[in-house]
C-alpha cells in the first residue's frame, strides 16, 4: 500500500505522524511520501521538501510568496501523479493541500482524502461544495461536521480530536509546580492572549484591565501566564503595569511538563478564542473567551457568521456554558465579572467539558488510528465500487 501524505504546519505534523503510525498497525506493507515535519519523518517520511516552506498564514505573506508557493504545488502534484499512490491525504492547510489535490485529479482518479474539515460550519458554507470536486473523503476532528460535507457529496468519517491523547498533569507535577512558584493553596487563574503578535498586542491592555479589576475585588487569586517564545518580550513589556506580578512560563524554556503543570492547576482562565478552550477542557479548567478584532474584521465576519458562539467547548456540548465575550463586547468589566462567576460557580462548566471530551473521543481508539481505519475502509469502498 502507498500512501502520499501532505502536511504544513507543525499541527498537521502531529495529526500526519498518529496517521503513519496507525496504518502502520493496521497494514504493515505501508510506504509513505510526502511533505512534513520531524514527526511525520520519525514515522518513516523522507519529505520531498522543508514543511516549513509552506507554513504561511495571512494574505500579505501568501501573496509576497505566491510564486514560490505555486511552483510547490506543481512540484507536489507532479510527485503525486509520478507516485502514482494508492491515496493522497492532505491535511490541513487548505490553500496548499487542496490545490494540489485538484490538480492530481485533473490529470486521474487516485483516491483524496483531506484530514481537518474546513469551518463551513461557521462561516463561507461553499467551501465545502468547491471541496468536493477534488475531495472524495474528509477526516473530521468535531462530531458535528459530518452532515456537512456529506451534503456537499463527500464522505466524511468523524475520527476525534488529538487534544484527548494530549498529557495531562498529575496532582504531584501540579503541587511541584505550585511549590516552586510559591503560590501554596491560592486560586489561581491563567492568562491566556493567544500565541500571535496581532493577538497580544490587541487583548493585553484589556487583559491588563481585566486582572486590575480581579486584584481588587479577589487579591488572594495568583495569575499564571503560559506565553509562546515569539511573543515572550511583548507579555513580559505588557506586565510591567500591573498591579500583581503573574508567574511567567515559557514552554520552550521551562519546558512543556510546566505549561501542562499550569494547566491543570488553574482554577480558572481567561483566554483568547481557539482551540486553547480544549486544552482547559482536558483539564477541567473553568474558563471565559475573549477576542478583539480590527473594525473591518469585526464587520466582515459579524456578516458571515452562521454561529452564535465560536468557543469550540459550547459547540461540542451543544451547551453555552462558557461565557464569551467577542468584538465589540470584548470590555474589561463584564470579563471580570464573568471571570469571577466561573471561579465561584465552576460546575455548569465542568459537566459540558467534560462531555466535550467525551464526544471528541476521549476513552476510546486513539484519534490517529481511528483516522487511519477510516483511510483504509475508504479505500476499500472505492475498490467495492470499481
Amino acid at each position: 500500500m502507498r500512501v502520499f501524505v501532505i502536511a504544513g504546519e507543525a499541527s498537521g505534523d502531529k495529526l500526519g505522524a498518529a496517521l503513519m503510525a496507525g496504518l502502520r498497525q493496521h497494514a504493515p506493507d505501508v510506504t509513505f511520501q510526502g511533505i512534513g515535519g520531524d514527526r511525520m519523518i520519525e514515522q518513516g517520511l523522507h519529505s520531498l521538501f522543508p514543511m516549513d516552506e509552506i507554513s504561511i498564514m495571512g494574505i500579505t505573506e501568501i501573496l509576497s510568496q505566491y510564486r514560490a508557493l505555486k511552483a510547490r504545488i506543481r512540484q507536489t502534484a507532479d510527485a503525486v501523479i509520478a507516485a502514482n499512490p494508492d491515496v493522497l491525504v492532505t491535511i490541513d492547510l487548505p490553500e496548499f493541500g487542496l490545490r494540489v489535490a485538484r490538480l492530481v485529479k485533473e490529470q486521474g482518479d487516485i483516491r483524496t482524502v483531506h484530514y481537518v474539515a474546513p469551518t463551513v460550519w461557521a462561516w463561507r458554507p461553499g467551501r465545502a461544495r468547491k471541496m468536493a470536486a477534488h475531495i472524495d473523503q474528509v477526516l473530521a476532528l468535531f462530531p458535528f461536521e459530518p452532515p456537512y460535507m456529506e451534503s456537499a457529496g463527500m464522505r466524511c468519517d468523524f475520527v476525534g480530536h488529538p487534544v484527548v491523547t494530549d498529557p495531562v498533569a498529575n496532582a504531584q507535577e501540579v503541587a511541584e509546580f505550585r511549590a516552586r512558584h510559591s503560590l501554596t493553596d491560592a486560586p489561581l487563574a491563567l492568562i491566556l492572549p493567544g500565541s500571535r503578535r496581532s493577538e497580544v498586542s490587541r487583548l493585553m491592555p484589556i487583559f491588563a484591565q481585566v486582572v486590575a479589576r480581579l486584584h481588587a475585588k479577589r487579591p488572594d487569586l495568583c495569575f499564571v501566564l503560559p506565553v509562546a517564545p515569539n511573543v515572550a518580550g511583548m507579555v513580559a513589556d505588557a506586565i510591567k503595569g500591573w498591579p500583581v506580578e503573574p508567574v511567567i512560563v515559557e514552554p520552550s524554556r521551562d519546558g512543556l511538563a510546566a505549561k501542562r503543570a499550569a494547566f491543570a492547576a488553574a482554577d480558572v482562565a481567561l483566554a483568547a478564542s481557539g482551540t486553547v478552550s480544549l486544552e482547559l477542557a482536558a483539564n477541567g479548567t473553568p474558563m471565559v473567551i475573549a477576542y478583539d478584532m480590527n473594525w473591518i474584521s469585526r464587520l466582515l465576519i459579524g456578516r458571515m457568521l452562521r454561529v452564535d458562539t465560536v468557543t469550540l467547548v459550547n459547540l461540542v456540548s451543544d451547551t453555552r456554558t462558557v461565557p464569551e465575550f467577542i468584538g465589540a463586547n470584548c470590555l474589561p468589566d463584564p470579563i471580570a465579572t464573568a471571570v469571577l462567576d466561573a471561579l465561584a460557580h465552576p460546575q455548569d462548566q465542568k459537566a459540558a467539558m467534560a462531555l466535550t471530551m467525551q464526544r471528541l473521543g476521549q476513552g476510546g481508539p486513539p484519534p490517529g488510528e481511528r483516522a487511519a481505519l477510516a483511510v483504509l475502509d475508504g479505500l476499500t469502498e472505492k475498490r467495492g465500487r470499481t
